[in-house]
C-alpha cells in the first residue's frame, strides 16, 4: 500500500480563477452528497450489492456502487461511491486488501511449523477461484504481500493477510492446511483495510442514516461531512497531477492531458500507472493512465502526459479555453 506522502514537483507556478469551480470543502451539502464516498463497515449477512442499495436509499440518490465485493458472511471495510462519484470506482477496485481470518485446522499444528508455512505463501502464488465464485475458474497468479500469525489457540489460528486484489483468502487457508498435512477451513473473515482506508475510519449504516437525518431535520451538515468523504478521497492512494485552469474543460470532455496543461505533480510515477488529475482548487477532475514517467514529465514541454479514462467533473465547470489547438478568447 502506497499511502505515504509523496514529493510535489512544481512545473509551472500558476494561480486559479476563483470564479470557476470551488474547493471541495465549499460545496453545499447537496453537492457534497453527489460527489462523495463512504468507507462503510459492512455487517455480516447482506451482500455488498444490498448494502450499496441501502446507501442509495438512505441518501436519496440515483446510484451508488461499491469497490471490492465482500461475501455476505464477510464483514469489514467496503468503500462505496455515491452518485457522480461512482465514475471513479475503478481507482479503488484494483487496490490491495488486508484481511484478518480465523482458520480452523483439522489436526494439531506446531506453531513454528505454521509460521514457516506462512512464510512459504508470501510472494507470488497460483490460485484457482473456488467453485462458488463470481469469476471464471481458471488458474491465475496473485501477490501475497504478508501473512502474519496473530494468535494460535489449539486448532484455531488468527491470521492477518495483506494481499493483491482478487486473492481468495478462503483458498489460502485451505492450501495452508494442505501443506501442513492436516487440512483447514476458514471460519470467519473480516476485511480491515482497502488500500489506504482502514477500519478505524469506517462507519456503519446507522451512522450514515443518523447523519443524513440530522442534516434534513435540523440543517446541520457537520456530521454528514464527517461520515461522507469528498470523492477526492477516492484518489488518496494515487499520484496526483494538478492542471492549469485552461486545461480543465478539455479533460472534462475526455481529452488527454498534454504537458502544457500541467502545473505540478507528485512523484514518483511510471508510464502506465493510474494517476489522478486535480484542479488547482483541489477538485478531482478524473483519473487516467500516465503516458510518461514523472521524470520524463519534468522535462516535457509538449506531448501527452495522461490518457483520460474516467471523468467525474461536469463539463462547463471551467470555461473552454482551447479549441482545435488555439486559445479561445475569454
Amino acid at each position: 500500500m502506497r499511502c505515504g506522502t509523496r514529493e510535489v514537483f512544481v512545473k509551472i507556478e500558476e494561480s486559479t480563477n476563483p470564479q470557476w469551480g470551488k474547493p471541495p470543502s465549499q460545496r453545499s451539502a447537496e453537492e457534497h452528497i453527489r460527489y462523495s464516498m463512504v468507507i462503510l463497515d459492512k455487517p455480516r449477512g447482506p451482500s455488498s450489492h444490498e448494502v450499496a442499495a441501502w446507501v442509495k436509499k438512505i441518501l436519496g440518490v440515483d446510484r451508488a456502487g461499491h469497490a471490492g465485493t465482500l461475501d455476505p458472511k464477510v464483514s469489514g471495510v467496503l468503500p462505496i461511491a455515491v452518485a457522480e462519484g461512482t465514475k471513479v470506482l475503478m481507482a479503488l477496485s484494483r487496490s490491495d486488501k488486508v484481511y484478518v481470518a480465523v482458520a480452523k485446522f483439522h489436526g494439531d499444528v506446531d506453531v513454528e511449523r505454521l509460521r514457516a508455512v506462512l512464510q512459504e505463501f508470501q510472494g507470488v502464488i497460483y490460485q484457482k477461484p473456488p467453485l462458488r465464485s463470481a469469476v471464471k475458474r481458471q488458474l491465475r497468479t496473485r501477490h501475497v504481500y504478508s501473512l502474519e500469525l496473530l494468535e494460535l489457540d489449539g486448532r484455531y489460528a488468527v491470521i492477518k493477510m495483506h494481499v493483491e486484489a482478487g486473492t481468495y483468502a478462503r483458498k489460502i487457508i485451505h492450501d495452508i492446511g494442505e501443506v501442513l498435512g492436516v487440512g483447514a477451513n476458514m471460519r470467519e473473515l473480516r476485511r480491515v483495510a482497502v488500500s489506504c482506508y482502514s477500519e478505524d475510519e469506517a462507519v456503519t449504516l446507522q451512522d450514515l442514516a443518523d447523519a443524513y437525518y440530522i442534516w434534513r431535520r435540523y440543517g446541520d451538515d457537520t456530521y454528514l461531512r464527517r461520515v461522507l468523504l469528498p470523492i477526492e478521497e477516492a484518489a488518496r492512494h494515487l499520484p496526483k497531477i494538478w492542471v492549469r485552469d485552461s486545461a480543465v474543460d478539455a479533460l472534462c470532455n475526455g481529452a488527454p492531458l498534454a504537458a502544457p496543461g500541467v502545473s505540478k505533480f507528485e512523484t514518483p510515477f511510471s508510464a502506465g500507472d493510474l494517476v489522478a488529475m486535480f484542479t488547482l482548487k483541489g477538485e478531482l477532475i478524473g483519473i487516467g493512465r500516465a503516458l510518461a514517467s514523472s521524470e520524463e514529465v519534468k522535462k516535457m514541454e509538449r506531448g501527452l502526459v495522461v490518457r483520460t479514462d474516467r471523468v467525474v467533473m461536469r463539463r462547463g465547470t471551467y470555461p473552454a479555453m482551447w479549441k482545435r489547438g488555439t486559445r479561445a478568447k475569454t
